[in-house]
């Protein structure tokens, strides 16, 4: 019952931008942290950006200065704002949905594709 659904992803020239959008249903979005997560090929999937119930954000250091993560708990959505694409960026994409405290619940979109390429 629970749905985690990403969009947004497509292909992008190196020095680009691209949005991702995440939506989620069946969970108690306001006391979720949520985040982004990628993983390339041939390389082990990585935090990319979270986000707290009270807005703190984190980021992997690469992607820091380039990509901002939010969250707008009324229309039940996390989003990915990427600026100044590089190829390394190219991944796919996933939305995670993590309870943290109490029972440990956690749920995954399916993974939507970012390709940086000239």
């Amino acid at each position: 019952q629970v749905q985690v659904a990403e969009s947004g992803g497509g292909l992008v020239q190196p020095g680009g931008s691209l949005r991702l959008s995440c939506a989620a249903s069946g969970i108690s979005f306001s006391i979720y942290v949520m985040g982004w997560y990628r993983q390339a090929p041939g390389k082990q999937r990585e935090l990319v950006a979270t986000i707290t119930t009270g807005d703190t954000t984190d980021y992997a250091d690469s992607v820091k200065g380039r990509f901002t993560i939010s969250r707008d708990n009324a229309k039940r959505t996390v989003s990915l704002q990427m600026n100044s694409l590089k190829p390394e960026d190219t991944a796919v994409y996933y939305c995670n949905a993590n309870s943290r405290g109490g029972v440990l619940r956690d749920y995954w979109g399916q993974g939507t594709q970012v390709t940086v390429s000239s």
